[in-house]
């Protein structure tokens, strides 16, 4: 395969020192400013798991940090898509899943479906 150097994606090498998002701190602030500002419906349990819907309904994020079917499984993040005309589909983070990793899964998955 041969490839236009315009075409390939630069390569980053962040210094060792800005790897600390590698990490779950268990804060759930980069996926909720992210959804809040697309203009997602966030809506928070009295148990403190918070549920999140995109504005056309066909993408349902939650954070379950007190659920205890999640925790059983050892998860922490669900996120599960309804599409239109396909099948649904659910992917699962653990516990140990830092927030940015699933803000930008999230970030990648909305920026696809609006195209």
């Amino acid at each position: 395969m041969n490839a236009s150097a315009t075409l390939l994606p630069a390569i980053v090498r962040p210094a060792v020192e800005d790897r600390h998002w590698l990490s779950s701190d268990h804060c759930a602030a980069p996926v909720l400013d992210l959804l809040d500002g697309l203009g997602w419906t966030i809506a928070e349990t009295p148990e403190a798991n918070i549920h999140m819907t995109s504005p056309e309904g066909g993408v349902y994020v939650g954070w379950l940090p007190e659920d205890p079917s999640a925790w059983a499984r050892e998860i922490v993040w669900r996120v599960q898509v309804l599409p239109a005309d396909g099948e649904v589909w659910v992917q699962e983070f653990g516990v140990h899943t830092p927030s940015e990793a699933v803000a930008g899964f999230l970030a990648a998955l909305v920026t696809h479906s609006s195209r």
